[in-house]
């Protein structure tokens, strides 16, 4: 092989290709369990070949999740100043259903990037939701502009958190139509009485095994899932590190048994809010109000479950998954009900997309949890699904 001939030739855009395969690796295996072994067999490099590019994991990630916002940047910025709201989502929209499969890194910064790196992606982020409100402001004047406005991108954003299958064009069409609907919604006229849902009680932690539990999902929200080790578990229940296998063979372990003790609450509250509820956008409204309930109560466990379930082992994450899919099945024959136009693809990727408002703009109210909250968040979810 001579240093000429084409498989010689080192791509000048080689960094951009392993921020490409890493962003992918990053979104499929999660942060703590992709390597760089493997993102570095996405591009056809040796790992040594890499470290060239990136000093470590770390950097890496973070420059991926800098690419994905410097893109939504650009391609809000690049709208005249002049544009209208259809023309700023639906740039957002092109690009990020374009980098589908690593585009959501964004959303994790706050659970990996180090402080002064969460900083940065945050003014980044706040600039587009700010372009968003300004256009929002001149079609929609409407209260709680800036809520709106992160919401309508959590929309935008959904589409980077599952698989669903469908044509380009018309999911482009589906999150631009869902993410106008939001910022046309008025979260302070609701009066769905989403504040007014009851939840099935906690479990009480009388048993060695739940105090587990709820001790590790507080130290996994507070410090990180990779920062917390099975000594800080056991210090945090009273016993001695080895004590704690007796309970668990590990802290992943522990972190799949809470979210299916989660998921069994958020199952019941369903069939208990859902009872006797035959009109189907009476139904609707009340699925909304109990989800919305369900993630105002269980902030710290879905912010790690949103995170860290990707990276758990697959013997782990079925029995989540399945439960999940249980789930987004209600959803999604309820909407259809109402919405009767609708087929089973369109109808889960706005289900999709109302999990993203709630995300979005439970983080934009910081999560604190009051009545008016829950309201403002369940009118901007109805609003996402067109009910």
């Amino acid at each position: 092989m001579t240093a000429g001939s084409p498989a010689a030739v080192r791509p000048r855009n080689r960094k951009q290709l392993i921020v490409e395969a890493a962003g992918r690796v990053f979104s499929d295996r999660g942060y703590h369990a992709a390597s760089m072994e493997e993102i570095a067999a996405g591009v056809g490099i040796t790992a040594a070949a890499l470290y060239r590019h990136f000093p470590n994991k770390y950097a890496l990630f973070a420059e991926c999740a800098n690419v994905m916002v410097d893109r939504l940047v650009a391609a809000i910025d690049g709208v005249p100043p002049e544009g209208t709201l259809a023309e700023v989502l639906t740039a957002a929209t092109q690009l990020t259903v374009t980098h589908r499969a690593s585009g959501g890194l964004y959303r994790w910064e706050a659970r990996f990037l180090e402080k002064e790196d969460r900083h940065v992606l945050a003014a980044k982020f706040g600039h587009i939701v700010e372009r968003v409100t300004e256009v929002a402001r001149t079609e929609y004047p409407l209260p709680e502009e800036h809520l709106r406005a992160a919401a309508a991108l959590g929309v935008i954003g959904s589409i980077t958190m599952h698989r669903v299958s469908i044509a380009q064009r018309r999911l482009e069409e589906l999150l631009v139509a869902s993410a106008t609907r939001v910022v046309a919604t008025d979260p302070a006229a609701a009066t769905g009485g989403a504040h007014l849902v009851e939840l099935p009680s906690r479990p009480v932690a009388r048993t060695r095994r739940s105090e587990i539990l709820e001790a590790a999902i507080a130290l996994f929200e507070k410090d990180g899932f990779a920062n917390v080790t099975n000594a800080k578990i056991a210090e945090a229940v009273g016993l001695v590190p080895s004590a704690l296998y007796r309970y668990f063979p590990g802290k992943a372990d522990i972190l799949a048994a809470a979210c299916l003790q989660a998921a069994g609450l958020l199952a019941q509250a369903v069939e208990q809010n859902l009872g006797g509820v035959t009109d189907p956008h009476d139904a609707v409204a009340a699925l909304t109000a109990t989800y919305v309930a369900y993630s105002f109560e269980h902030t710290a466990l879905t912010s790690v479950a949103n995170a860290e379930l990707v990276g758990l082992p697959s013997n782990l994450r079925r029995p989540l998954v399945t439960a999940q899919r249980e789930h987004i099945a209600v959803w999604e024959q309820l909407l259809r009900a109402a919405r009767p136009e609708l087929d089973s693809r369109q109808a889960r990727v706005l289900v999709h997309a109302g999990f993203g408002v709630v995300v979005e703009a439970g983080r934009r109210l910081r999560w604190q949890d009051s009545p008016g909250h829950r309201d403002a968040v369940a009118a901007l979810l109805v609003g996402a699904l067109g009910v």
